[in-house]
């Protein structure tokens, strides 16, 4: 073996992008200045990463609080009952701004101790010292706070609940905690689905229990507005504010933008790489215990290569079991034959036993997202090199 680099993550710095700018061209020369200036070559199954923000941004894909309060209008006659929301000055207030902004009364049902994504309203500790019972027990604002008083959020010091009365203005808004999602019908049978990874299951109960208007934030901005900004597969799932009147949505067309681009880079490099658009990581804080994953996929456009889940073995497991007494060499030697021999599928054997079975999609864009991050770093493109690799390729 003489090969001791293994994966690589390098996060590309690249010029500022804005609406209308030929963000293919950007990327490509962007990778290639890197390429150039590292004397970094590029390798068939590289992986190249671009941020759905950008995407995004270079499309122009934003709307207004106006197109979303004229959406809601198009869907809703009466009293609306928002379901789930995520406690999210960046992701929710936004779209609650615009929703208000309609004219109608809301209802806010909020979940708690939680939200769907791990903000806490209130910690587990003080939940189990109220005997109160999250899986059956409705309770209104005044009752909610008199049980667990002040409802500051752990890291921001934010008061959603009185946030969210703030983000209304005018409109007329009452909010209440529940964690069964048909709670909301004894206030209003018009209902607006909030959430986002549990929003179909739930769009289901709410239809089965009676509901005569079901709607979730997916169907909200689904087709063009008065600006032209739209996503027709997540609506305003995804979306980030942007200021105080405009929303950036979901990039459009991820798909076929990473396909364009890993033929433009193909063009570029003669070399066959990887190709995926991401959004937020797929994984969990475990101090302020928040799942990240505040888009409704890790990556909505991705290139065929990437399809699947990773075939490996696990090593640490063939080392404590199969390579006790062995030389080097041996073991170097039993490992090998392992590795270049595994079957198309390893599932239920025992050598992948510690080996978490994701989808490459979701580990490829949590790994990009923690290298770019969500600050002033500047490298909304990640290259990766070696991901594919196992320890006998040189």
């Amino acid at each position: 073996m003489n090969r001791y680099i293994g994966t690589t993550v390098r996060g590309i710095r690249t010029p500022i992008v804005m609406n209308g700018d030929p963000l293919i061209d950007i990327v490509v020369d962007s990778l290639d200045r890197a390429s150039r200036s590292e004397g970094i070559a590029f390798r068939d199954k590289d992986v190249v990463a671009v941020t759905e923000s950008l995407v995004a941004r270079a499309q122009g894909n934003y709307c207004t609080t106006e197109e979303i309060a004229a959406d809601i209008n198009s869907k809703y006659s009466g009293e609306i009952g928002l379901v789930f929301p995520i406690l999210s000055r960046n992701r929710f207030s936004i779209l609650l701004k615009g929703i208000a902004q309609a004219g109608k009364k809301i209802h806010i049902l909020m979940s708690y101790p939680a939200d769907e994504v791990g903000n806490h309203l209130i910690l587990p500790e003080a939940l189990y010292k109220s005997k109160t019972n999250p899986y059956t027990d409705v309770l209104e604002e005044a009752e909610f706070r008199h049980i667990f008083g002040k409802l500051e959020h752990a890291f921001t010091g934010v008061d959603y609940v009185d946030l969210y009365h703030k983000v209304c203005g005018n409109t007329p808004v009452e909010i209440h905690f529940a964690n069964d999602p048909r709670a909301i019908l004894k206030y209003c049978d018009e209902v607006l689905v909030a959430s986002i990874h549990t929003r179909e299951r739930i769009k289901d109960l709410l239809k089965q229990a009676g509901a005569k208007v079901v709607y979730g934030l997916d169907d909200i901005m689904n087709t063009p507005g008065a600006t032209g900004g739209y996503n027709d597969d997540y609506g305003l799932l995804g979306s980030n504010l942007s200021n105080d009147h405009t929303v950036k949505l979901f990039p459009r067309d991820a798909q076929s933008f990473a396909e364009d681009l890993q033929k433009r880079l193909y063009e570029k490099t003669k070399k066959h790489i990887e190709v995926l658009v991401y959004g937020d990581g797929a994984f969990k804080d475990p101090v302020g215990q928040i799942w990240e994953l505040a888009d409704p996929v890790v990556s909505p456009g991705y290139t065929k290569g990437l399809l699947g889940t990773p075939n490996e073995i696990k090593m640490k497991y063939v080392a404590d079991n199969q390579l006790e007494g062995l030389s080097d060499e041996e073991k170097y030697a039993v490992l090998e034959e392992k590795i270049k021999t595994k079957p198309e599928s390893l599932v239920g054997a025992d050598e992948t036993l510690g080996t978490t079975p994701r989808n490459l999609t979701d580990l490829l864009g949590s790994l990009s997202d923690l290298t770019s991050g969500s600050g002033d770093k500047g490298t909304p493109v990640v290259w990766i090199q070696g991901y594919f690799d196992s320890y006998v390729d040189q």
